[in-house]
């Protein structure tokens, strides 16, 4: 069996982001110590960049869930969602359909706050419902969840005023319904 054809990153870019459909996938596997390394490791060994992943336990503590999201234009995922099933950890796969998900992300932003931006700063928070969970005589936290795009947005509002540290917990995600 041979090697896949070299693609090259700039064939497959339009603008800013990639081509192809933003994959999210939800993974139930067994709560054991390496599950989480041997998953990721298969994404890794097959050439798959993991834009993010957030892991934790489900209702059974038993289980836990992973949720990884990445960009299905470099490679097809239909053959390491495959091979996932194969791992003896892994209890269930979806990709799940934009559509028909309830998508969210944790962030927190600290952003130098003088005296005479910290207004605007606030209002900002206000405008995305963020809250403000640490102050200091120069900084702001500032805590925002929702949806990837309203997470960038802010960011955007707050880096013309020095946007100093920030962490995204990644996408957490389930199906809509029952």
């Amino acid at each position: 069996m041979g090697s896949p054809e070299m693609v090259r990153l700039e064939d497959l870019r339009t603008g800013r982001s990639l081509t192809g459909r933003k994959h999210v996938l939800s993974i139930l596997v067994e709560n054991r110590p390496g599950v989480l390394a041997r998953v990721a490791g298969l994404f890794s060994r097959r050439g798959f960049n993991i834009d993010t992943l957030a892991v934790g336990p489900t209702d059974d503590p038993e289980v836990s869930r992973i949720t990884l999201t990445l960009d299905g234009a470099v490679h097809p995922i239909d053959q390491v969602t495959k091979q996932l099933h194969k791992l003896i950890n892994v209890l269930k796969i979806r990709d799940m359909e934009p559509d028909l998900t309830v998508a969210r992300e944790l962030a927190l932003f600290k952003v130098s706050a003088a005296v005479e931006s910290r207004a605007e700063i606030v209002q900002f928070a206000e405008i995305f419902r963020a809250k403000i969970v640490d102050v200091s005589r120069r900084a702001l936290i500032i805590e925002v969840t929702g949806s990837y795009d309203k997470i960038e947005a802010f960011e955007q509002m707050l880096r013309p005023h020095g946007l100093l540290e920030m962490v995204r917990t990644g996408e957490v995600a389930l199906s809509r319904g029952e």
